[in-house]
């Protein structure tokens, strides 16, 4: 890993607290099962290894909206709704809904509804159109998922690749990050291709690094959808060789961060930007590198990751109550 650690947020037992008060509080009260597999994912590691420096409130509102994306990213992949197209397709049309204002139903449509409205305020049509289209694409690619399963259909590693950008919502939280960095990027900004493809090298690597850390869990599951899984069966390889060129990948795109990050200082300089742009892209290159390794850390860390022997599956314990009917 060629980035530096940027250490955790001092507020992270704070923001823990505030998550499951917050949960507690949108009805989202999780069975014994559900409860040890969060306590496990630990997404208040996650949010504090992310933003070092993020204030409080920010922490904490960055936090439940991870928590609540992994009670959804749970309930698709071990619940009903991952494995019929029908429920998933009706289940993601709702969660859109109310992202787009509509009046929520159940608890998980309440706790988004209060989210939303937490984020929003004082940010530009332009983020939250941006914050939309990342937080859309990234619900919609259960469906694809689910389709794909019921048709017994399994991508290729190519192919996967430009799915797993959208479904590791990584591109949602680096939209967040806007926010507690105090900017605020304008359309011409975020059309240089520089800037285009560094926050694509940054989720590449957080997908790729959660599917080498996720193999063994998805495994037991019968879940295809991994880039692991997938470079294995693509090229008729072990298992450990599989790993080890998913290794050599995820090195690769480490790479393709830093030549992003030199093309976009030669863009920047192309395009005559300057000013508050400028300060707002250049603030992006240099903290992208700790959300990197941020990421990185988390893997590394979360015992729902370095322990997946302790995983408890039962797909009648599902989340689905948690949704309107």
């Amino acid at each position: 890993m060629p980035f530096l650690s940027a250490g955790c947020n001092p507020g992270i037992e704070e923001t823990r607290k505030a998550a499951w008060d917050w949960a507690e509080a949108n009805d989202l009260t999780l069975s014994p099962v559900a409860r040890k597999k969060m306590i496990r994912t630990r997404p208040e590691l996650w949010i504090s290894l992310m933003f070092p420096t993020a204030s409080q409130r920010h922490l904490d509102l960055f936090c439940q909206w991870l928590f609540w994306a992994f009670l959804v990213d749970d309930e698709f992949d071990d619940g009903p709704a991952g494995r019929d197209p029908r429920m998933c397709e009706a289940t993601i049309d709702r969660l859109v809904a109310v992202l787009d204002g509509a009046p929520p139903r159940g608890a998980m449509e309440h706790a988004l509804a209060g989210l939303r409205a937490r984020t929003y305020p004082d940010r530009s049509t332009r983020w939250i159109r941006q914050f939309r289209r990342d937080t859309v694409a990234w619900l919609w690619t259960y469906y694809a998922e689910a389709v794909e399963r019921a048709a017994g259909q399994v991508p290729t590693r190519a192919e996967f690749v430009k799915h797993r950008r959208d479904s590791v919502a990584m591109q949602p939280f680096l939209d967040l990050h806007e926010i507690t960095a105090g900017i605020d990027l304008p359309e011409s900004a975020r059309s240089l291709p520089a800037y285009i493809a560094l926050r694509n090298a940054v989720t590449d690597h957080s997908g790729l690094c959660n599917d080498i850390c996720s193999f063994e869990k998805e495994a037991l599951l019968g879940y295809e959808h991994n880039a692991v899984r997938l470079i294995q069966r693509d090229h008729g390889l072990t298992l450990q060789q599989a790993v080890d060129e998913a290794g050599a990948q995820l090195a690769e795109i480490a790479e393709r961060v830093r030549r992003a990050e030199r093309e976009l200082i030669t863009e920047i300089e192309a395009a005559g930007i300057h000013g508050p742009t400028r300060a707002a892209l250049e603030r992006c290159a240099q903290d992208y590198r700790g959300l990197v390794r941020g990421d990185f850390d988390y893997h590394a860390r979360a015992e729902r990751y370095t322990r997946p022997d302790l995983v408890e599956v039962d797909r009648r314990d599902s989340l689905s109550r948690f949704f309107a009917a």
